[in-house]
């Protein structure tokens, strides 16, 4: 058996009845509920429909997602979320980078690794490289001035957690952001790169080994034997290529206002709905929504 989920944007909350109706009755589903009226609904399914991908394309066009997921174990244990453009709404080292006054050469780059088109690891040492000598104390001031946090996290972590999940933040960032972010949204652990610095200031080297893709699986499987669970336990969340190893693995993994690439792979895609989309799909009722 699987779930037919319709999510929109909680600021537009433009998902209708109609467009209910119209896709249950194509897909011959069950009866329709509301998860959250104009935001979220979901229908039963016998199989998988074999036309989810047009169906996707017609309904993004009005502004709603459209996911299938499996009834069993429909509630995870475990959320691993990436942090830049998925729990904050900026990538972290395009903002030190405006600060050093490279913005637009880092943020190119920054562009192509999260679509593939780069390697990860070369992309990183080129970019921090251009960081040299920016003094460490601007990293607060653009966690203080340049950093939000994606609508939707503090909710989704707060509840998954109130539900006896463990959350973790595994990024290709830097652990001088992850750790306050972590600390700010409730994350139980937090892994990510270290910029090395000398004097106050940064050297434009990054510490080693490198966390990249083969990294976030890594934590993936590290943290699923702790906890004594299976990859179909977990919730993945990230927008880049570097976040594919842990998206394909996870029970349920979901492209985040995505990269290209990375949704042509992605099980599951959230172009439209925030943070808070990770619950509908995973059956919570909004009443049901820890705010903290």
């Amino acid at each position: 058996m699987y779930v037919c989920v319709l999510t929109a944007s909680p600021a537009a909350a433009t998902l209708e009845i109609p467009m209910i109706e119209a896709l249950r009755n194509a897909w011959g589903g069950g009866d329709a509920t509301w998860l959250a009226p104009g935001i979220a609904a979901e229908f039963p399914l016998d199989r998988l429909p074999d036309t989810l991908d047009g169906a996707r394309a017609d309904l993004d066009a009005m502004g709603v997602d459209v996911n299938v997921v499996p009834v069993e174990g429909r509630r995870k244990r475990l959320l691993l979320a990436d942090m830049d453009s998925t729990m904050i709404q900026q990538e972290c080292i395009d903002e030190l980078a405006a600060e050093a006054g490279v913005g637009d050469r880092v943020a190119a780059i920054t562009a192509k690794a999260m679509n593939g088109e780069i390697d990860f690891e070369g992309a990183l040492r080129e970019r921090v490289g251009l960081l040299a000598g920016l003094d460490v104390s601007v990293i607060d001031r653009v966690i203080a001035d340049r950093i939000t946090l994606m609508p939707g996290g503090p909710e989704l972590v707060a509840t998954m957690k109130a539900n006896g999940a463990r959350a973790a933040l595994v990024s290709g960032g830097f652990t001088a952001f992850t750790s306050v972010i972590a600390a700010r949204l409730g994350f139980d652990e937090n892994r990510a790169n270290t910029l090395l610095e000398a004097d106050g200031k940064l050297t434009g080297e990054p510490g080693t080994p490198i966390l990249g893709r083969e990294a976030k699986v890594t934590a993936l499987e590290e943290i699923t034997a702790q906890m004594g669970i299976t990859d179909a336990d977990v919730l993945a969340v990230g927008d880049g290529a570097n976040d594919l190893g842990m998206l394909t693995r996870a029970g349920m993994g979901v492209a985040l206002h995505a990269k290209p690439a990375v949704q042509a792979e992605a099980g599951l895609r959230v172009n439209h709905g925030d943070l808070t989309t990770l619950l509908y799909l995973q059956g919570y009722h909004v009443d049901a929504f820890v705010h903290p």
